[in-house]
């Protein structure tokens, strides 16, 4: 009997060592890049959603954010998410469209968030399309539609063609589609090509261009944002998120469905009052009429879909149901 308790005693006091060492083993520590540096004014809701989730799950989840693209090559970072090298990724679906060509289509949704993670909705579908490529999209975390910013004033659509203007993937293609010659310039070097006449112009949302010079040469902006809906997901590794309990992956889907109209909300505040300080700067809205600004809008969507219906044509139709078009 004394041996039986000696037994006992003895294993509760190593039970008292073990089970914080077992505890803080059990923490899932996920490492998270970014496309963008960590400084950047449109990374100012990462930390937001970070704080939250590792206050909030404390003990089964902690994120760390190691840097952005000088940590990784942006168009390296959804691979490297595939692959586990990172568990997170902040990054726009437009810098994996060679993978998943599909996901930049969340650019046309005409919903909400709340509408758009209604079962069976848009959300879902991105949810099951991207499991092909062993990533989950957890949310969005940044909120900016997209502009055409000009050199001088123009009063219609063909007024567009033969300028030449700084592109990216996103709007490549509705360039082309509108008459513009679009041009391909590294980031860094856009203030010299606006400078030197190479560039027109370009397209960007309404944070940025004025800090980093842009907007010396460029004082017109056509206000008709576009592709509206931000392409910008939080992507998780598929395994990684496997290895959570499901209590644990509904925790972290209800933080970040939190967040988002929270992240939103902050986006709109900081893009008018960017909007005051661009007008201080003499930059000037160009408006259309309201029938070239359907045409404007429609070029945009019809760029897009075009483009998905040589890449997926299999799933153009449900995309489109699903997005509200």
């Amino acid at each position: 009997m004394k041996k039986c308790l000696l037994a006992i005693v003895v294993c509760f006091a190593i039970s008292m060592f073990v089970a914080p060492a077992v505890l803080k083993a059990a923490e899932l520590e996920l490492k998270a890049v970014s496309f963008l540096p960590k400084d950047h004014r449109l990374c100012a809701q990462i930390p937001v959603w970070i704080d939250r989730v590792n206050t909030k799950m404390k003990g089964v989840l902690r994120i760390n954010w190691v840097g952005g693209p000088e940590v990784s090559a942006p168009f390296n970072q959804a691979e490297a998410v595939r692959k586990g090298i990172f568990q997170i990724a902040f990054l726009p679906a437009a810098y994996y469209n060679g993978i998943l060509p599909e996901a930049d289509a969340i650019s046309l949704s005409r919903y909400d968030f709340k509408k758009e993670r209604q079962k069976g909705g848009i959300w879902d579908y991105m949810v099951e399309r991207h499991r092909k490529i062993n990533i989950i999209p957890l949310g969005t975390w940044l909120y900016d539609p997209f502009y055409l910013y000009v050199k001088k004033p123009v009063t219609k659509l063909d007024d567009l063609k033969g300028l030449k203007m700084r592109t990216a993937a996103k709007y490549d293609k509705m360039m082309k589609k509108l008459g513009i010659v679009p041009v391909t310039i590294e980031f860094g070097e856009t203030y010299t090509a606006l400078q030197r006449g190479v560039a027109d112009g370009f397209g960007w949302p309404t944070i940025g261009p004025r800090e980093w010079g842009w907007l010396e040469k460029t004082k017109y902006v056509i206000d008709i944002p576009f592709y509206t809906r931000q392409n910008c997901f939080i992507l998780m590794n598929l395994d990684a998120w496997n290895k959570l309990p499901k209590d644990a992956q509904a925790k972290l889907n209800d933080i970040t469905v939190k967040f988002e109209p929270d992240m939103q909300a902050y986006f709109e505040k900081a893009i008018q009052a960017e909007k005051a300080e661009m007008a201080k700067l003499g930059v000037k809205k160009i408006k259309l009429s309201p029938e070239e600004t359907r045409q404007f809008l429609k070029i945009a969507d019809d760029a897009f879909l075009e483009d998905l219906r040589r890449k997926v044509p299999d799933q153009v139709k449900a995309m489109e149901k699903l997005l509200g078009l």
